[in-house]
């Protein structure tokens, strides 16, 4: 376990911003990872758990507390039949070094997650997804540290409350979560293609399967040209990747928006994009109202935060922006979008010390 003082936070993001954490405190096992938020809890002290940064924008002022870093490392495969594999991997492990290696064993299921930032860890608090996958659907069981009862607690799959984007430990800081077990497909070929950009980028109709690994570089290929692969010299990908949700609406609701689609611009037939849900609501897109509001790709530039200028749903950090610069653009958005389309979007990233 390693301490250090007043260490800034940016240079722990994805985004780049962020001031001084009072105190950081790096941990490389679970029993580290849970004595040292046990010892904050136990002293009073505020608490930030944080891995790659990839999913936070924190307060140019910094975090008065303790920082936990999680830095866990760890892909144990616990069991194995003829069909499926179930594979526990500690909450520090990179992401993207997972699904590489799902890819590389023959581990089906989470190939259209490749490229995304972040650590394990993160993916089950937001159902993290892409490309028609997410990770709820290859979870069996997430096990974490349940501080309010000072005790582990392992919730099945079926317990996560799993939704578009959240999960049961979304919102709250009650739980840390410790490690994650996955079942994986044993195959050759990937699930089926569920995304239309995916498809024609692999040449193939919509439901069909191809190589694992041609999946995977099919998706990195797909997230580069959206500035959504980290690349320190890219300020497109100086960011939280996605800011705001799509929206999910009741039926009356979309019809709603539909008609003022219509009247604001000029349109015969409304054509907001429309997506069914199982439930019955209708899934449209935050990425096509930013940019319909008059929000297009690069709206900011020059100014230190900027939308991406390969995707609107990306705010980024050209260099040397602030929090503050971070937040006046994407409240600048939410309220455009609101007074255009009477849709408002809800940020993906967590704010720590400050709201949208």
């Amino acid at each position: 376990m390693r301490e250090e003082h007043d260490v800034p936070l940016r240079d722990l993001t994805t985004m780049r911003v962020g001031g001084p954490a009072a105190r950081l405190v790096t941990v490389r096992t679970t029993d580290e990872l849970v004595d040292a938020v046990r010892e904050v809890d136990d002293a009073g002290e505020p608490l930030l758990v944080l891995a790659g940064g990839s999913n936070l924008v924190v307060t140019d002022d910094g975090f008065p507390g303790t920082a936990v870093r999680i830095a866990t490392s760890g892909i144990a495969v616990e069991a194995r039949d003829a069909r499926s594999v179930t594979v526990r991997v500690a909450a520090g492990e990179v992401w993207d070094d997972v699904v590489a290696r799902a890819v590389l064993e023959g581990w089906a299921g989470v190939e259209a997650l490749s490229g995304i930032p972040g650590r394990t860890g993160a993916t089950p608090i937001q159902n993290v997804g892409a490309y028609g996958q997410e990770v709820s659907q290859t979870i069996t069981e997430v096990r974490t540290w349940d501080r309010e009862e000072q005790a582990m607690r392992t919730f099945p799959g079926a317990d996560c409350r799993f939704t578009y984007r959240h999960s049961r430990f979304k919102g709250t800081d009650r739980y840390v979560v410790l490690d994650v077990r996955f079942r994986f497909e044993l195959a050759d070929l990937s699930r089926p293609i569920a995304y239309a950009a995916l498809a024609g980028g692999l040449g193939v109709d919509l439901g069909s399967t191809v190589p694992l690994s041609e999946a995977r570089e099919a998706v990195l290929r797909q997230r580069r040209q959206r500035g959504m692969v980290l690349d320190p010299d890219d300020h497109d990908t100086w960011s939280c990747g996605s800011f705001f949700t799509n929206p999910i609406l009741a039926r009356g609701e979309f019809e709603a928006l539909a008609e003022r689609v219509a009247r604001r611009l000029g349109v015969e037939r409304p054509s907001p994009p429309r997506f069914e849900e199982p439930d019955g609501r209708v899934k449209t897109s935050a990425a096509w109202l930013i940019d319909r509001a008059g929000f297009t790709k690069g709206f900011g530039l020059p100014a230190p935060a900027a939308l991406s200028t390969k995707h609107t749903l990306a705010i980024t950090n050209r260099g040397a922006a602030r929090a503050a610069d971070i937040l006046a653009l994407a409240r600048q958005i939410r309220d455009g979008v609101q007074d255009a389309f009477g849709i408002r979007l809800v940020n993906e990233p967590v704010l720590i010390g400050h709201r949208l």
